[in-house]
Order: C-alpha cells, then sequence, then structure tokens
C-alpha cells in the first residue's frame, strides 16, 4: 500500500470531530479538515520511514546507540601505532561512518610510526590519545616515575599477536632451536624487547642469540633471503615474509601465547590533560571505536573496504586477511566473557613483573595506575555478538 492509499483509509476511516460553533462555520471546518489531513501525512510517512529503517537494521544498530550529538564537536586527535592498513581499518570505518561525530568528537586519524612514536606523540602533546603496545607502556612508565603522562583506557588486543617467523630451511623445528641463531628487527620492535621473556617461558638464553638492527621494511626480506635465521612479528607479518618470496609451506611459526605467555599487546591510551579536562571525550571516542570493532567482527569485509579512504592504494584483498588474522586476539573466549576492552588485573600484574625484570626497569608500575577502566562502554555493549 502507497503513502496516498495509507492516507486514504484513514481519513475514511476516522470522522473527524468538530465543535457546534465549527459546524456552524465553514472556514472552521476546512481548517480542521486541512490540519487532520496534514497530520495524517506526517505520521504515514513516519510510519513509511520508520519501517524502512527497521528494514535497514544491520550491526550498526547496537544497544549503545545514543543521540547523536548537537552543539559543537570536541577536536580529539588520535594516531595509530602504525600505517592505514587493514587490521586498524574498524578506526578507519567508526570515522568514514561518523561515529565519532556522533559522540560530539570531531577526531582526527593519524597514521603512526610504532608505539614509541605513539608514546612520543601524546606525551609530547601534540595527540590526546593512540594506539601502543601495552609493554611499551609498562617500559615506560617503569622508567619515568613520576610522570603519569597518559593512561591505557581500552585493551584492543587481549592475546598476544607477537610470533618468531623462521624457514624450515634453517633446521629450526623447535622453540628451543632458537639458541645461537641469528635474528634481525628494528631496535624498537615490542616482539624483540619481549624475546628475553619469551627465552625464558622455553628455557633458552635470550643472550645466545644474535641481534642486527634493521629497518622494519628489511626484516622479512633478510630471512627470506637467508641472511639471518629468524625474525620477531605480529601474527599478521606472515603475510610480508610470503611476500618477499617465500613459501607459505615452509614457514615455521613460533606463538608467544602457546608459551603460556599472557601478555596484553595493543591497546588506547589517552593524556593525563584530556583525562583530568575532558572525561566524556575519552568515553565517546571509546564508544564509537568499540561500536566499529563489534561490526568489523561480524563482518571484516565491509569494515576494510573503509581503508580505501585513508589509503587508496591499498590491496583490499590483503587488507581483509590481516584484519581477520589480528581478530582472532580480540574476538576470544576471554572478549566472550568479559567484553572487548577488559582486562584481567590478574595477567596485567604479571606482566608488569615480566617486562619489569626483563627490561630492568628503574620502578615497578602500578597495574592500578597503567589501566583506567572507568571510560569503558558497558559490558553488554563490548561483548561480541556470538557471545550475547
Amino acid at each position: 500500500m502507497n503513502v496516498w492509499m495509507m492516507l486514504a483509509r484513514s481519513r475514511s476511516d476516522q470522522p473527524v470531530s468538530v465543535s457546534g460553533s465549527a459546524r456552524r462555520g465553514g472556514l472552521a471546518v476546512l481548517a480542521t479538515t486541512v490540519t487532520r489531513v496534514v497530520l495524517g501525512v506526517v505520521g504515514a510517512m513516519a510510519a513509511v520511514l520508520a519501517t524502512g529503517a527497521l528494514a535497514l537494521v544491520s550491526t550498526a544498530a547496537l544497544a549503545q546507540d545514543t543521540p547523536a550529538a548537537t552543539g559543537p564537536l570536541t577536536r580529539v586527535r588520535f594516531t595509530l601505532d602504525w600505517r592505514y592498513e587493514g587490521h586498524m581499518s574498524y578506526f578507519m570505518a567508526a570515522k568514514a561512518k561518523g561515529y565519532f561525530e556522533r559522540e560530539g568528537i570531531d577526531l582526527v586519524l593519524d597514521s603512526g610510526a610504532g608505539s614509541g612514536a605513539t608514546l612520543n606523540r601524546v606525551v609530547g602533546g601534540s595527540h590526546d590519545m593512540g594506539a601502543a603496545d601495552m609493554s611499551t607502556v609498562i617500559e615506560f612508565l617503569g622508567n619515568n616515575p613520576g610522570r603519569g603522562e597518559f593512561q591505557a583506557v581500552y585493551l584492543l588486543y587481549n592475546r598476544s599477536p607477537f610470533i618468531i617467523q623462521t624457514l624450515k630451511s634453517t633446521g629450526i623445528r623447535t622453540p628451543q632451536d632458537l639458541a645461537g641463531k641469528r635474528m634481525a628487527s628494528p631496535a624498537f620492535d615490542s616482539v624483540r624487547k619481549a624475546f628475553p621473556i619469551y627465552a625464558k617461558a622455553i628455557g633458552i638464553d635470550p643472550a645466545s642469540v644474535t641481534w642486527s638492527t634493521v629497518d622494519v621494511a628489511l626484516r622479512e626480506t633478510m630471512l627470506a633471503r637467508g641472511e639471518v635465521d629468524a625474525v620477531p612479528g605480529f601474527e599478521l607479518d606472515r603475510l610480508t615474509l610470503i611476500d618477499r618470496g617465500a613459501k607459505e609451506a615452509d614457514i615455521v611459526t613460533f606463538s608467544y601465547a602457546d608459551a603460556g605467555l599472557r601478555l596484553y599487546s595493543n591497546v588506547i591510551i589517552a593524556s593525563r590533560r584530556m583525562i583530568a579536562e575532558n572525561p566524556a571525550a575519552i568515553a565517546g571516542v571509546l564508544r564509537a571505536v568499540n561500536r566499529a570493532l563489534i561490526e568489523a567482527i561480524d563482518n571484516p569485509a565491509e569494515t576494510v573496504k573503509y581503508t580505501r579512504q585513508f589509503d587508496p592504494l591499498v590491496n583490499e584483498r590483503v587488507a581483509l586477511e590481516k584484519l581477520r588474522i589480528m581478530l582472532r586476539v580480540v574476538d576470544t573466549p576471554f572478549a566472550q566473557s568479559y567484553g572487548l576492552g577488559a582486562i584481567n588485573k590478574v595477567d596485567l600484574e604479571r606482566q608488569v613483573d615480566d617486562i619489569s625484570a626483563a627490561f630492568n626497569l628503574k620502578t615497578r608500575p602500578n597495574a592500578d595506575f597503567i589501566f583506567n577502566s572507568s571510560f569503558l562502554p558497558r559490558k553488554a555493549d563490548r561483548v561480541p555478538r556470538q557471545g550475547r
């Protein structure tokens, strides 16, 4: 039934009631009738629009939806910890879909250059928030006691994505075979920094490994060429090694998580100034990111398309594979039980102990200060759908 048929039926089914004086005045009758017709048009069109809206509801319609913000937007500058790539496409989707604006935030989303660069930007004041590795966060706070420049406010990777990659041609078959071998990575590589913790877990002396410090662009290339025996990285870096010429069947991977390490990885941090002056904006940023992350878990192929708006040259197939790989350390049994963004304090305390010992930190930072959970969206909105 179209709008006008609905209007005709509504007008014929419902008599117009007017006062006695109005019945004696033709103009009054006409005015009342016109008013009723206008109201009927508005009501019918609203019903049609509502029906159409319901038909379009998808994963974007979460329980956390709030009315769109009114008034001026609050400007927030956010730095990623790496380039605009598929595994971080949910940030780009949140920006492109207007989720930050809906929270009253004008978010500037900048690409990054590693966790260290994120901390420098936030501490230096050029950025308000950013993404960084938890171990790097702990290292900074432990080596800079009394400088509460920032806090972690949302956990992105609740299972460590850290791996060591090698090739069958090296003869390395078990993690213990890494003893005495050559490895390469940048000095700031968070996986390299955490290697002493991994070495202890697998029972080898970390000092037995000879490290070459190289640019990240050369890391997998050197392994593919046989110039080193192994390289550290994230799970998605397997794709880089294949791109450098290695055959997937020849790649041997050792996971930090498989060694029993509960190392939290990427988190969102917020500056001390922003925590003090605009906590509502922090909560708004987290609601927007959380919403997009839930959608990425539901439909990664749709989410990764927004990467092109930030990098037109991105390979969508590779970007999608990177996102799917990283979602394995996001949508975990822990997230299904406790929700995205949350931490287990016991695990964080253990990580602080491990990092403090391995990195020889000046002080042991307080876990309660490292992570501030007060800005998290409500748990019902943070549980991936299959866990609801």
